[in-house]
């Protein structure tokens, strides 16, 4: 019965989060960044801020939390070892972003049009870049353990990050029309020729 409660809870606390996430954003979009509170985002959202702080500790929070981490590290973790890391890490990012764009990615799209207009955003950005970039190697586990892999394998999923990061805003700017997985490919075969990953 208590695992069936904490299931609920946990339910209930992401389906919260979503929703404050969602409006969020709309504000954001339709008042500016600047502009609105986390106060506007709680009345509009119809809970406290304080249940705001709970799920988004920052307002950045609002823009940049997201589950692309776990399920990015889990795609790389389900990956064989002992393959070069730059296939196995792009594939994963590839692979994450069909899942994320399957459906609608509207908000998923109106989230990166506003980190990239918004130069707080930007800024917070980059950590959150280094956060995956160190989820990536984590999820390599033992594979990254000594420190000279640990840094290869750092330096491929950073430089996998910034391919990816090139694709996502031109799938912005490019308001969702083209297809993300196959802009990620095309960004990593860019930066890595015929080491990157392939579609499919």
């Amino acid at each position: 019965m208590g695992e069936r409660h904490s299931t609920l809870r946990e339910q209930r606390r992401a389906e919260t989060q979503r929703l404050v996430q969602a409006v969020a954003v709309r504000l954001f979009v339709e008042r500016g960044y600047d502009r609105t509170t986390v106060n506007d985002v709680a009345e509009a959202a119809g809970v406290s801020p304080m249940t705001v702080y709970r799920h988004f500790p920052t307002k950045e929070d609002l823009v940049l939390v997201d589950q692309n981490g776990p399920l990015i590290a889990r795609q790389i973790a389900a990956t064989t070892a002992g393959q070069p890391f730059v296939p196995r890490i792009g594939g994963a990012l590839i692979d994450a972003a069909r899942t994320l764009t399957d459906g609608d990615d509207r908000l998923l799209l109106a989230r990166l049009r506003l980190m990239i207009s918004t130069p707080a955003l930007r800024a917070r950005h980059l950590d959150s870049q280094y956060v995956l970039q160190q989820a990536i190697v984590d999820a390599l586990g033992d594979e990254a353990a000594d420190p000279d892999t640990a840094f290869e394998a750092a330096a491929a999923a950073s430089a996998c990050l910034a391919a990816m990061h090139t694709a996502l805003v031109r799938w912005a700017q490019d308001d969702g029309r083209s297809d993300l997985p196959d802009l990620i490919a095309k960004a990593l075969a860019a930066a890595f020729g015929a080491d990157a990953p392939r579609q499919g």
